[in-house]
């Protein structure tokens, strides 16, 4: 299994950008997905997350600027991020609950980060 994500790169204060993450290998189901971040020289922290009942979460930092969005038929995950802010500059990680077989307990994977940097 593999989560791959997408959609980095550099972007001035006040734009937008679109964050992807996909899922692929042997999959059974997914339960939650979610974005995490890591500043440089901070913690990773946790921005949003979807459960797979539709119940979305946001970090205060982020409430009313970015949307968590899935797709279940593709097993992706989605970033809408607006109104960006230099201090939104981090290496984004999406991650999942996933189980691979019927007879497999959950596992959680993380994909390999894609950098958001907001300057001018």
């Amino acid at each position: 299994v593999q989560l791959q994500a997408s959609g980095g790169g550099l972007v001035q204060p006040g734009g937008s950008l679109r964050l992807s993450c996909a899922a692929s290998g042997v999959i059974y189901s997914i339960g939650s997905m979610a974005w995490h971040r890591q500043a440089p020289g901070k913690q990773r922290e946790l921005v949003a997350t979807f459960s797979r009942g539709g119940r979305t979460n946001y970090a205060d930092s982020v409430k009313g600027r970015f949307t968590i969005s899935r797709d279940n038929a593709k097993n992706t995950v989605s970033l809408e991020m607006k109104n960006l802010k230099p201090e939104d500059t981090a290496v984004y990680y999406c991650n999942a609950d996933l189980r691979r077989t019927l007879w497999e307990s959950v596992v959680n994977y993380w994909g390999q980060g894609t950098l958001v940097t907001v300057s001018s």
